[in-house]
């Protein structure tokens, strides 16, 4: 990659003084000033003795730049500095964001026949970051389902069995929803007892199990009935909301603001332990 036109940026020095100084974090939604790039950083890495920052656009579309001054955080310009450390970033040092004692030297395992299935990206993303480390450790490789509506086809290609355990977790899982009767359908299908475990929490989208206060809001906003869900969330955020690619930035920039198992709801936590559990005990 060429740096070698990157400059420092044209802004004078008793401006770049006062300007707030913000460690960067994955999902955190930029501007670079110069060049006019949005997007939402997706990678830092650490390369001829500098940090440079991936930003990927609504387009899917990434370039990278030199961290410093010249970007904007919600419209407020700020010098971007390299990440915090992992326990200034809220995981006590020995800890992984799930809470567990972290495994040191120990490399991530083969994955095993067993899976963590999610309804979908943003839910396995959310499990990764939380769980990620804690789940290398065990060989286990969380997948996105896209839907559970083929749930029983699915799973009867799996072929769950004793050494081939299969966990679903599944969004708005309540009582005499359609997710519960395809969820009960499924358990009571050839070759699933003792094997298939089907948990849900009952947020109409996994968004939800962020705590509020996370997100420096009293409570999720209400959407009205006939809106898509994740369209009204944007859009009651002031956020962009019109294209599939602004509600992939809008996640992550949720997705970003999460740094432990802190930032998530106990019906969530509860759920993902319980999968891991079943698929990890003897």
């Amino acid at each position: 990659m060429d740096y070698q036109n990157w400059g420092p940026r044209d802004m004078s020095a008793p401006v770049r003084a006062e300007l707030p100084e913000v460690p960067v974090e994955r999902g955190m939604v930029l501007e670079d000033v110069q060049s006019g790039w949005v997007g939402a950083v997706t990678r830092v890495e650490k390369s001829g003795g500098m940090h440079v920052v991936a930003l990927e656009d609504r387009r899917g579309k990434s370039r990278s730049f030199r961290l410093g001054f010249g970007f904007l955080l919600d419209g407020q310009a700020i010098r971007l500095m390299p990440p915090a450390p992992r326990a200034a970033a809220g995981v006590p040092a020995g800890r992984t964001a799930s809470g567990s004692v972290r495994v040191e030297g120990q490399r991530a395992q083969v994955a095993k026949a067993s899976r963590i299935w999610v309804e979908g990206k943003h839910d396995a993303e959310l499990v990764e970051k939380v769980w990620g480390d804690d789940l290398r450790v065990e060989g286990i490789v969380v997948e996105p389902l896209h839907g559970i509506d083929d749930l029983a086809a699915a799973v009867a290609d799996f072929r769950p069995g004793p050494a081939r355990r299969l966990g679903v977790l599944v969004d708005h899982l309540v009582p005499n929803s359609k997710e519960s009767r395809i969820a009960d359908a499924v358990m009571a299908s050839p070759g699933a007892a003792g094997n298939v475990l089907i948990v849900g929490h009952p947020y109409v989208d996994v968004w939800q199990a962020i705590r509020p206060a996370v997100l420096g809001i009293d409570r999720w906003p209400a959407v009205p009935r006939g809106q898509d869900w994740k369209t009204g969330i944007l859009k009651a955020f002031g956020w962009p909301h019109a294209t599939k690619e602004d509600v992939g930035l809008g996640w992550q920039k949720l997705l970003g603001a999460v740094r432990t198992y802190a930032d998530l709801e106990p019906s969530l936590l509860g759920r993902v332990e319980e999968v891991i559990d079943f698929l990890t005990v003897p």
